[in-house]
Order: structure tokens, then sequence, then C-alpha cells
């Protein structure tokens, strides 16, 4: 007898939770051997604990100075008199809105500045995956999901801002009914990414929840003029210039299309030609973004809507990586809160695992796997949606 894929009634509570406990030891263990093979701060692949982290600290410590940062001959020649990597430099893409969460870094030496980095951070995607459970319960407590999430590990080992996007987004995602306002605060903060917030306005318009596009854009505004008085308002027309370099740098793999995990990424792994990866790029992410306004149209806003936007915020970019799958988190929530439909069990296996493979597949194989994983999950909460418009809380 074949296995049943569809009902994947082999999946059951108790498999599920050892699982769980098997992939948090991993991680844990993962996480322990790379902390106890490492030599003063650097582990055996050369590289300082951390990896990307060394550029919002380097960051930190040039605003303090006052020097460009945004100049990457300076910056890199920054990060070297510190620390050379292995496989070169960390480059610094981030819109000027971000550096005010960079100069508090600047103060203190780099490996307290992480720690504190991801203490604070990680803190606040804990308290956002904790109340999406409270609004939506599973047979699981939270530390045992985030633990166990292979993404969770992504992030901490590369220092990366994916706790800080994650957690606002999160929170915005839950809160949009409860507290407008402050959501749409946190809506205007995760503009420190701005790829991840393109479906964020399709969503609030078709919902009609002006109050928080209203304080996401003083919010935005805000941090934007902030930004400059504080740092100089010539800073935003150097990042501008500075796009060109990370779009070029996106096209030549400079990042690894083993890394991302876009359609466009995945489709140029498999070696299909740039200009029409980019085009099929498009063509994905209007069908998501179709898909997403056919949910909303007509609707009150939902939390359950807000987890559709955030797996399709993943979907629309080209430019993500195995870390910010953490914006997969409301949705697994979501889909493992009650019963199961067709292909939800499997859904929800593929997009939870699949960040811990889709690097060493992709740089192994050449052979994408998160993208149709998380476009899999969107689809089973989307066919939820849709088949059960006055179901939802």
């Amino acid at each position: 007898m074949g296995v049943d894929l569809r009902r994947a009634d082999w999946l059951t509570a108790a498999r599920a939770r050892a699982y769980l406990w098997i992939m948090a030891l991993l991680n844990g263990v993962t996480l322990a051997l790379l902390l106890a093979t490492s030599r003063n701060g650097v582990d055996r692949n050369g590289h300082l604990l951390g990896t990307d982290f060394l550029s919002f600290w380097t960051v930190g410590r040039m605003l303090i100075g006052r020097r460009d940062i945004y100049d990457q001959s300076a910056h890199i020649a920054a990060q070297q008199a510190y620390f050379t990597q292995a496989d070169g430099f960390t480059a610094f893409f981030y819109p000027p809105t971000f550096l005010p969460f960079c100069w508090p870094l600047g103060l203190l030496d780099y490996f307290p500045a992480l720690a504190l980095w991801l203490v604070v951070t990680g803190a606040l995607f804990v308290l956002a995956v904790t109340a999406w459970l409270r609004r939506f319960p599973v047979a699981a407590p939270a530390w045992l999901l985030i633990a166990a999430f292979p993404a969770t590990l992504i992030q901490v080992t590369h220092g990366q801002t994916a706790f800080l996007s994650a957690g606002l987004l999160l929170l915005g995602a839950l809160w949009v009914r409860e507290r407008p306002i402050f959501s749409g605060v946190l809506f205007g903060l995760a503009t420190v990414k701005p790829q991840f917030g393109l479906l964020v306005p399709l969503v609030l318009v078709l919902t009609g929840e002006w109050r928080v596009i209203a304080a996401a854009a003083a919010t935005a505004l805000a941090l934007t003029v902030a930004s400059a008085v504080l740092f100089g308002a010539g800073l935003w027309h150097e990042w501008y210039t500075l796009t060109r370099a990370a779009q070029t740098a996106m096209d030549a793999g400079t990042v690894g299309y083993a890394k991302m995990v876009s359609p466009f990424a995945g489709l140029m792994l498999l070696g299909v030609p740039s200009g029409l990866s980019y085009a099929l790029q498009g063509l994905i992410s209007a069908v998501v973004a179709a898909m997403l306004a056919q949910a909303s149209w007509r609707r009150r806003y939902t939390a359950e809507l807000g987890a559709l936007m955030l797996v399709g915020a993943v979907l629309v970019t080209p430019f993500v990586l195995d870390y910010d799958m953490l914006l997969l988190a409301p949705t697994l929530i979501v889909v493992a809160s009650r019963g199961f439909g067709p292909w939800e069990k499997l859904a929800l296996l593929l997009a939870f695992a699949a960040p811990a493979f889709a690097r060493p597949i992709g740089m192994n194989l050449h052979v994408p796997i998160m993208p149709e994983a998380a476009f899999l999950l969107y689809w089973v909460l989307w066919r939820r949606l849709r088949r059960d418009r006055t179901g939802m809380r």
C-alpha cells in the first residue's frame, strides 16, 4: 500500500511532536558544536561567529566615526580592519531607515553587540510567535516550535535581521483589528526591509484599514526624517546609488542563488536566463497578489488573512534568503491550529523542514525546493480562506 500524501494520516500528533523534539535537539547540538569548535570567535571555516552581523556592527562603528557607510570601499576597509572573512566581506544595502538600529551596536565591542542583537531581536520574535499561539493554540509550546524551526538556527548563526523584521511584521499583521495604531507603527518600522512589505498596502486598502495605513505611513516618514536629521539627508541619495550595485550583485549571483529562496533565485539556479527568470518572477508575483486580492475583496481584515499576506511576501520579492522563512511562522500556526484538509499536513511538513535542506540541496544539486514549499503553504491557506469565509476569527 502506498503512502497517501494527500491526507498524510501517518503524520500523527505524537509523531509531529517527536519530530519537533528531534529537530530542536539537532539545532541545539549544531549550535553547541559551532561554538565548541570555534577558536577566538572564528569557526572552522574561517568565519567570524555571527558572520553577517559584522556588517551591521561595522556600520554602527562608522556612524559613530562619521564615516561614509555607503562607500563600499570604506565599508570593506572598516570591516577588514577588525576581521577579514574567509570569503571576502558582507555588503550593506539597507536603507538609511535601518541606521538608527545599527548606531547603538557600534558603542559595544563586537561579541557583546552580537549577543545584545540576538537577545533583543530574538525576544521580539518570541513575543510575536507567542501572541499568534494565544490566538491560534496548537499542541506544542512556543519555545519548542521556535527551537525546532531550521530558520531559527540559520538566523542565529548569521546574526541577521530576520528576528527583527519577522517580529515587527508578525505582530503588525496580528494586531490590525485590535490595536490598529500600534499595528501601523510596527508596519512602518518594518520598512527597514521594504521588500517584505509589498503586499501589506494591498491587503490594508482592500479591507479598509485606514488607521493602520495612516499610522504606518506616519511612522515610515518619521523614521525617514529621523535618519536624515541624525546622519545626513545625503545618505538617501548615496543609498539609492548603491542599490544599482545591489541589483548587479543579485543578477551576478554574488549572494549565491542557493542561499536565496525566491522563485527568481530558483530559476537562476536551474540555469534559466536572467531576463526570463525576472519575467517568471513577475508572473508568479502577479498571481500571488491576485490570489491575495481575491481573498481580501469585500472582507474585514482577519489574522488568517495577515498570515496569508506574510507567506505571499516571501514569494513576490526576488531577494529573500533562508533565514527570512521565519515569516512563515503565522501560517504554520494557523494551519496547524485546527483540523486538516487535503494536502495541509504535507504543506506544513515541507514548509517547516525545507529551510534546513534548501541551501545544501541548492549548492550541491542545483535544485530549488523552498519556493515550491512556500507556495504550497500559501495555496492551502488561500484555499481554506475561500472555503470558510464566515468561520474565521
